[in-house]
């Protein structure tokens, strides 16, 4: 079933195409007219900005916490009970070093914050920290979209791999738009998440 939401389309593979086409439009007016630079880097304000501006014609949740668990295979994501607090311990995490950026996008992705199209918006959330911070954003057409998912499946236990992967894709072409908008790619997400009760992390 397709998830609620405001062109009222039923069907799921519809809505996907739907998401993208407008989310890549949303997306190229945030980097077109310069807004992404207004916003505080790394901060939680800003993700929930960037989630807004791409979902907010398609989703009433846009930019909007979630409010139910999800979980990717056998993965759980920060428990909503849990959420604001995972938030502003991911907000305080330090970003003046590649290794520090990455670490704090990892756990940013282990709160999941938004019930669809976290995938999206943080990648723009993490060029956004590493060109304000390095000077250098993640050339996304560099990267492999199977060994980014095993890697950021991986990354809560490890981020060596993630890292790595990244790291080999850097660029210092911070204005170039074909480079931002292959961030934006939906085949870089994951799918197949999973609702579920609180009541069933102890199998109540």
């Amino acid at each position: 079933m397709a998830l609620e939401n405001k062109p009222g389309i039923t069907d799921s593979a519809e809505l996907a195409r739907a998401e993208e086409r407008i989310s890549k439009q949303k997306a190229a007016e945030l980097f077109e007219t310069g807004y992404l630079d207004k916003l505080k880097a790394g901060s939680f304000a800003a993700l929930a900005e960037i989630h807004r501006y791409l979902f907010g014609e398609i989703y009433e949740f846009a930019g909007k916490l979630r409010t139910v668990n999800i979980a990717k295979g056998s993965f759980r994501f920060a428990p909503v009970m849990y959420l604001d607090a995972a938030l502003k311990s991911v907000e305080q995490m330090p970003q003046s070093t590649f290794e520090e950026i990455i670490a704090k996008y990892v756990e940013m992705n282990v709160a999941h914050p938004f019930r669809e199209g976290n995938g999206r918006s943080t990648r723009i959330w993490l060029d956004c920290i590493l060109k304000q911070e390095l000077g250098v954003v993640v050339d996304w057409s560099r990267v492999d979209k199977e060994d980014y998912l095993l890697a950021m499946e991986r990354s809560p236990i490890r981020d060596t791999e993630i890292r790595l992967l990244l790291k080999e894709a850097l660029t210092d072409q911070i204005h170039d738009r074909e480079v931002y908008m292959k961030g934006i790619d939906a085949s870089y997400r994951y799918e197949g998440y999973v609702v579920y009760k609180t009541s069933e992390i102890s199998g109540n």
